[in-house]
């Protein structure tokens, strides 16, 4: 009994398919049946739909339903095929009249068959499509990029903070606003620094009077170095006076011993004659030739006296040491007589001031004047005069006072200026921590300016992705916020020397304790390329999933190098 009931059920089920087949679906076919004519069907409904409902000629009588199921009973199976049969029976002697209508059914069936295989189709290449126009670059990118979505923006922040203590009296920005390089964030109180740049002022002038009262001095140094060198001059040719003197006087000596030898001569002769004969000369001219000899002779001790005077004044002794010569003197002796080395002395004191040192002080007069002229390759006293007063110590002092002065004013009007609290980045503030009448130090954080342009993006990359990337390479950067809305370009510009773990404010200790190996990443620097701020911002700190294009050549500086070169600009400049 269970075989015919489930046999009979599948018959049924058979022909159930057959008849949905024969007649089409109702949505493919405006005249067909409809999805609710399927349900009805498939769910065992009484009465079915009308096929030729919609044609010309009679509608056709309703067939009953017949129960289907494995519950059905064993008289019903057996109603249901002695029906079958006769019913098939019966279609073979009404076939050829009714033949033409099933015709136009499987027709438009097959129509509807092949539109629909034509439009699945269609779809299925569509689908085929557009995923492999969308699906494509995705596949290309993950063969020929290296990715990590542990990756943000970054960017430099100043603190901006006052140079100088003040009292605040004005904030002009608050958090987010963006302001321009040197643009006025806000004010301290300047009258304090006003007075300290009145104050010096006042001394500036006071200096530059200094410096025209010391060139007037100087001046008048060089009036009394040159009044003491015509002094040392006359020194000088007062000894060579003397010297001339000497030997005149030595001159006038041998004339008196000259005289003293020819009236000693006629004296002897009177006396000769007066002793051969009284009468022959008188006494009176005996007397007058002994006269002429003591006059003579007195002449002498006078003229050798006026000698020894001359030479002991000349610093000589009175008698020569090697010979009878009394004109004999030293050679140098208007170089080294005690008048001239004093002149040289006084020479020596009043161009001190000036800054005229010679070069020994065992220098003779002469020796001193032609190195004071060698000051100047022509030897011209002007010039020479005028690089001593340019040069005098005394100027030099009033003109160092001057800038000292000159210092403090710059250095008071600086500190002025710096009341003037100024940015000195463009960017953006944050972290505003300064209202009205706070009292700051100098050094004191008030806020923050973030930087807009000076951005770039800092990728940790994983150390088994990192053998392929070099400096250089093209990257393409997605970022969350955006999403595939805009899509920005870079380029590596550096590696971090260190992992993210050793640069950490608490490095990890693996020397102690048990180990466990993790994977390590190291920051890389990616910059980049025509990046506007006002088209497109990027904010710090946004997540970022860069794509390195480590297949295709680097470029730019430094490119396909894995450590930068050593910076130029890092040297110290010399200082003047």
């Amino acid at each position: 009994m269970g075989r015919i009931r489930f046999s009979s059920y599948l018959l049924s089920r058979r022909r159930e398919r057959a008849a949905v087949t024969k007649r089409g679906w109702g949505f493919f076919n405006s005249g067909g049946p409809t999805m609710a004519d399927h349900e009805r069907i498939v769910s065992g409904e009484k009465g079915k739909p009308d096929l030729d409902a919609n044609r010309d000629g009679p509608p056709a009588k309703p067939q009953e339903a017949r129960p289907v199921g494995p519950l059905a009973s064993s008289a019903e199976a057996s109603s249901a095929s002695a029906s079958d049969v006769t019913a098939s029976r019966n279609s073979s002697s009404a076939a050829a009249p009714t033949r033409a209508a099933p015709t136009d059914a499987s027709k438009a069936v097959r129509r509807h068959v092949v539109r629909r295989r034509v439009l699945i189709g269609g779809i299925t290449i569509l689908v085929f499509a557009a995923l492999g126009y969308f699906g494509l670059p995705y596949i290309s990118r993950a063969l020929n990029t290296v990715s990590t979505d542990d990756a943000y923006v970054n960017g430099h922040v100043t603190f901006v903070a006052p140079r100088v203590p003040g009292q605040v009296v004005k904030v002009l920005v608050d958090d987010n606003y963006r302001v321009r390089k040197r643009d006025l964030l806000g004010q301290l109180d300047r009258q304090p620094y006003q007075i300290i740049v009145d104050a010096k002022k006042a001394a500036v002038a006071v200096a530059k009077a200094n410096v025209v009262v010391a060139d007037d001095q100087v001046r008048a140094m060089v009036g009394q170095v040159r009044a003491n060198r015509y002094k040392l001059q006359h020194a000088i040719e007062d000894v060579n006076n003397q010297i001339s003197l000497l030997r005149a006087n030595v001159a006038a000596l041998e004339t008196a011993k000259a005289k003293l030898a020819r009236a000693d001569a006629d004296y002897r002769r009177a006396l000769e004659i007066q002793r051969k004969s009284a009468t022959a000369i008188s006494q009176q001219d005996v007397d007058q030739y002994k006269e002429a000899y003591r006059v003579g002779e007195a002449q002498v001790k006078q003229s050798l006296q006026q000698v020894f005077e001359i030479r002991v004044s000349l610093g000589l002794p009175e008698q020569p040491e090697h010979g009878d010569d009394l004109t004999a003197v030293p050679a140098d002796l208007d170089q080294s007589f005690s008048t001239v080395r004093e002149a040289v002395a006084q020479l020596m004191q009043s161009a001190a001031p000036l800054g005229i040192i010679p070069s020994s002080y065992d220098l003779k007069p002469k020796q001193l004047i032609e190195e004071f002229y060698k000051r100047d390759p022509e030897g011209n006293l002007d010039r020479i005069y005028a690089k001593i007063i340019a040069d005098a110590p005394a100027i030099k002092l009033a003109q160092a006072n001057l800038l000292e002065a000159q210092s403090d004013l710059d250095q008071a009007e600086l500190n002025l200026s710096y009341c003037n609290v100024v940015s000195e980045i463009d960017g953006v503030v944050t972290r505003r921590d300064v209202n009205p009448g706070n009292n700051v130090v100098a050094g004191q954080s008030l806020m923050a300016v973030r930087s807009l342009t000076e951005i770039w993006i800092d990728a940790n990359f994983k150390e088994t992705q990192l053998a392929a990337l070099r400096i250089g390479q093209a990257a393409d950067l997605d970022v969350d916020m955006y999403g595939r809305r805009q899509l920005f370009k870079g380029r590596i510009s550096g590696f971090t020397m260190g992992t993210g773990s050793t640069l950490a404010l608490l490095p990890a200790e693996n020397a102690t304790g048990n180990f466990v190996k993790v994977v390590q990443r190291l920051p890389v620097r990616i910059e980049l390329i025509d990046y506007d701020p006002d088209k497109d911002p990027l904010f710090i700190g946004l997540s970022v999933t860069p794509f390195v294009y480590v297949k295709e050549p680097p470029s730019g500086p430094d490119a396909g190098d894995v450590l930068r070169p050593i910076s130029t600009n890092a040297t110290p400049e010399k200082q003047p």
